[in-house]
């Protein structure tokens, strides 16, 4: 084997070693978040956490709430069925509804989420980030939403922004205040209301012959 050949098949020890890195970062942010109980997460916290200098944070975040929004955005990306497509909206609007209630109540995520959100009152640029972070989440269901009117089993004229809105102000509303349940039996009959509440006119009549 020449050196072109063996440079050619040894690892890429450097580029394990940044993905490695970049993960032990976003881990620890998140670890921090869910323990930090109010307490603002630091740069240099998440760098301690994670085994690595705090400049390795910077050459991949711009600020803090760059790295615990990326932590919280990965996760998310690990738990939530974004684009379930069955070919039935009610059978997607279940999953998606379903999988996102039950990934926010992880214990690791539910504290990160609740911490990144008291954050996020406190910081401008924190709450700009936590608005992007949650038009990624709304995008993803408005586009199922628009699968299932394409298909007709929305009127035409149903507001796919406000069912998005109904979802999740279900979702906030019961997340922070606690006063009821986030399971799948509430994931199930907020998808069937919604649906039904926007069918196409004689739709349901159609479904019951």
């Amino acid at each position: 084997m020449n050196e072109t050949d063996a440079q050619a098949t040894r690892p890429h020890t450097g580029r394990r070693r940044n993905e490695a890195a970049h993960r032990a970062i976003l881990d620890a942010a998140l670890h921090l978040l869910a323990e930090s109980d109010g307490t603002p997460v630091t740069i240099d916290a998440i760098a301690r956490a994670a085994g690595v200098g705090k400049q390795t944070v910077y050459r991949w975040w711009p600020s803090k709430g760059a790295v615990l929004l990326d932590a919280l955005t990965d996760r998310a990306d690990q738990d939530v069925t974004d684009h379930p497509d069955t070919g039935a909206l009610r059978t997607d609007l279940r999953a998606f509804i379903g999988t996102t209630f039950d990934a926010a109540q992880q214990s690791t995520t539910a504290s990160a989420l609740r911490t990144l959100v008291r954050e996020a009152a406190r910081d401008p640029h924190l709450a700009e980030l936590m608005q992007a972070f949650t038009a990624t989440r709304r995008d993803a269901l408005h586009d199922l939403l628009a699968r299932g009117r394409e298909r007709g089993e929305l009127a035409d004229h149903a507001d796919l922004d406000l069912i998005v809105d109904q979802v999740y102000g279900v979702f906030w509303y019961r997340f922070l205040l606690g006063h009821g349940p986030l399971d799948p039996a509430v994931a199930e009959r907020l998808a069937d209301t919604l649906v039904a509440g926007n069918d196409q006119p004689g739709a349901q009549a159609v479904r019951r012959r």
